[in-house]
């Protein structure tokens, strides 16, 4: 339930650059951008893919193909799978990447235009294969991609719209995890936190066309990698509002809300969301309001977004936490004989690529070897209300017990973890440390996640005490914890604070 991975990878996935730099070829410029061009991609960033399709073939009836409309048809590629998640069509479609990638090849090479549509297809299929498990091939495409970009910025260094995905690398290469740097380092990517953030904004300030896309990458990036409080959150709801016909925003900026326990903007924000047969069918938004109704301990209705979700989705992700939160709403409301049935289907269904899906299956093999006990309603009632941001109903579930009430090692670090989230948020610090330093405690001897994610909250809480030292030491003790749930978010955040704070 924790919305680390809402959305695994995805906020990159749908990130492109559109260019207006356009060198002399004589008569046919293939990187020449032409208006239905620029109507064709602002469909597709709406998630209007049959109106950005019909305006492709109208550019393809008007005359030689270009390489934008390349780049544009790829950009439909990769919205449609990661939206639909479809196994098959995955499959269908994955040649188009060295097709294109060929014909891109053979255009002249004296413009910036080529290895830049050339890296942009690369990571559109990366992202595509890290959902959907092919995760070598996916990392050699990033790899090519970022040093088909670093060669951009070198030959041509005014040629900024080269800088947001760059930027954007930069980011992410520079959030790795310590274990990982040797091999960024190996293979030549330079991650750089500061100076990524600051090639993002350059293209906000400087770039009209791209600086929509430019807003949501930093967006996207304070929420899931660096920090994110009430200016970003202002700027969020300015950009979505601003964009009212913009199905995609109005999708991050549910995820976005959710992740930061904004449990009631981003129920308003899905129920504002435009709709319509313009739009590419979405239905993992139907699961987005199940989350938040669950959250809210709405169970009919949830359970009613949920299999409503099941009905029309045909992907691979999210079958097994969805089959789990079913459970969910059946046991927490008591209705026990209802719910293992849901709990059964967990170890056939779906993938386990993503978290949300390795903890419903770790649960449901747990559950069935009896060590989940009714104790952990109490649990997961807070646990549920807090990522909704209902703080007074997590407070509630927790108040009539105490660590002595739990007979587990892990049911009590998860007390405390839970109720030290809760007071962090209500801006009780003294007594939110207290709980964080005993679930660390307590989980240390199993490794238990409880004490790297309250390792990584103390890291922030000392940060902005102005106490550097034991800011230091809890983020680097978050990142000593081994393999868990929520290892590659931890780690990132922590690395990513790290590295801002000038520590190698």
């Amino acid at each position: 339930m924790k919305k680390t991975d809402v959305c695994p990878c995805a906020f990159f996935f749908f990130l492109s650059c559109f260019l207006f730099y356009s060198p002399s070829f004589g008569q046919h410029n293939p990187y020449q951008l032409t208006p239905t061009l620029q109507q064709a991609y602002a469909a597709v960033f709406k998630l209007k893919v049959s109106s950005a399709k019909a305006l492709l073939q109208q550019e393809k009836n008007a005359g030689p193909q270009k390489a934008f409309a390349v780049y544009a048809e790829d950009y439909i590629d990769m919205v449609t799978l990661l939206v639909s998640d479809e196994k098959r069509l995955f499959e269908q479609l994955a040649p188009n990447e060295e097709a294109r990638l060929d014909y891109l090849d053979d255009l002249p090479a004296d413009s910036p235009y080529q290895r830049l549509y050339q890296a942009e297809i690369r990571l559109h299929w990366a992202f595509i294969k890290l959902k959907f498990g092919k995760e070598v091939s996916a990392c050699w495409d990033i790899i090519r991609a970022y040093r088909l970009l670093e060669e951009n910025a070198k030959k041509y260094p005014d040629f900024i719209s080269t800088y947001k995905s760059l930027g954007m690398l930069h980011v992410l290469i520079g959030s790795a995890p310590q274990n990982y740097q040797w091999v960024t380092k190996l293979l030549g990517l330079r991650g750089n936190i500061p100076q990524g953030m600051r090639e993002i904004k350059t293209i906000i300030q400087k770039d009209p066309l791209f600086g929509p896309e430019a807003r949501l990458v930093e967006l996207l990036l304070q929420a899931y990698i660096l920090t994110y409080a009430e200016p970003q959150n202002t700027a969020l709801l300015a950009f979505v509002n601003e964009k009212e016909d913009n199905l995609l925003l109005h999708f991050f900026g549910t995820t976005i809300s959710m992740k930061d326990g904004r449990g009631e903007q981003a129920l308003k924000l899905l129920n504002q969301r435009p709709i319509g047969r313009d739009y590419l069918e979405f239905p993992f938004l139907e699961y987005l309001k199940g989350e938040i109704l669950l959250q809210k301990g709405q169970y009919d209705e949830a359970r009613t977004q949920f299999k409503r979700f099941l009905t029309r989705y045909k992907g691979q992700n999210y079958l097994k936490d969805t089959h789990m939160k079913l459970f969910l709403s059946h046991w927490l409301d008591g209705q026990e004989n209802l719910a293992t049935a849901y709990l059964d289907r967990v170890p056939a269904v779906g993938t386990s690529y993503v978290e949300a899906d390795k903890f419903a299956e770790k649960f449901a093999k747990s559950f069935r070897k009896k060590e989940v006990s009714g104790q952990q309603k109490a649990l997961m009632k807070a646990r549920l209300a807090f990522d909704g941001g209902y703080l007074p109903e997590a407070a509630l579930a927790l108040k009539p017990f105490s660590e002595s009430f739990f007979t587990t090692q892990y049911d009590k670090a998860e007390f405390h973890y839970r109720w030290g989230r809760i007071l962090q948020r209500q801006n009780q610090a003294d007594a939110s440390i207290t709980h964080y330093e005993r679930a660390i405690a307590l989980s240390q001897p199993q490794g238990l996640y409880f004490g790297a994610t309250s390792a990584l909250q103390l890291g922030y809480m000392y940060l902005a005490k102005g106490n550097r030292a034991k800011a230091i030491d809890h983020f680097t003790q978050a990142l000593t914890y081994p393999k868990h749930e929520y290892k590659n978010s931890v780690d990132n955040k922590a690395r990513a604070a790290l590295t801002l704070m000038g520590v190698e």
